[in-house]
């Protein structure tokens, strides 16, 4: 039986939380934090999602680039490291390790039993897919990595959280319809329409 993430706290504690580490993320960066109207919608649906039975087995963080999608994420590593939640059905707590999805298909190529082994992590954050070449040869074994490790997560529903400059079309075109269509009822979505903070 697979553990179903949940945050034991009510939105309006979670949007508290995704807040303050948010900020903390910004400002370890030495940047100015925009707590903007874009910003509050996607602490609140994150929140929301977070704090919800909702089925999805992962978050989506899709939009443009610079706009905060992979800072959302190392925040939401940052409050699990925090609180140290301890998980139901295996011994330890709530922890996510964050690969740029051009590191695991590296991983994948030049180090395969660790590769498989962040398959089968509790919970994986994929920072930037769609960077990383859709196949790799290794001595005439030609591996598609993110296909496969979205295909397996999905099979072994674990949870999984994806930033992306890409949009759902174009995340089919590249994975294909099989993979597009797995990832869709896999994850809920939160599009980051603002522009790049990076100015």
């Amino acid at each position: 039986m697979t553990d179903r993430f949940r945050l034991p706290a009510t939105v309006e504690e979670a949007q508290q939380l995704i807040f303050a580490a948010i900020k903390g993320e910004v400002d370890y960066r030495k940047r100015n934090f925009d707590f903007n109207e874009d910003v509050k919608s996607q602490i609140r649906t994150f929140a929301e999602l977070l704090t919800s039975d909702h089925p999805s087995l992962g978050i989506l963080l899709c939009g443009g680039v610079g706009n905060g999608k992979s800072t959302f994420m190392k925040a939401f590593q940052q409050i699990l490291n925090q609180l140290k939640l301890p998980r139901v059905t295996y011994k330890g707590d709530w922890e996510m390790k964050i690969y740029d999805a051009r590191e695991l298909a590296h991983i994948c190529k030049s180090d395969y039993p660790k590769w498989r082994e962040l398959c089968d992590l509790g919970m994986l954050g994929i920072d930037d897919l769609g960077i990383e070449p859709l196949e790799i040869q290794d001595y005439g074994n030609i591996y598609c990595p993110m296909v496969d490790l979205l295909s397996y997560r999905y099979d072994k529903q674990l949870f999984t959280m994806v930033t992306t400059n890409l949009t759902p079309q174009e995340i089919g075109l590249k994975y294909g319809a099989r993979v597009a269509d797995r990832l869709n009822e896999m994850m809920a979505k939160i599009v980051f329409r603002n522009s790049s903070y990076r100015q």
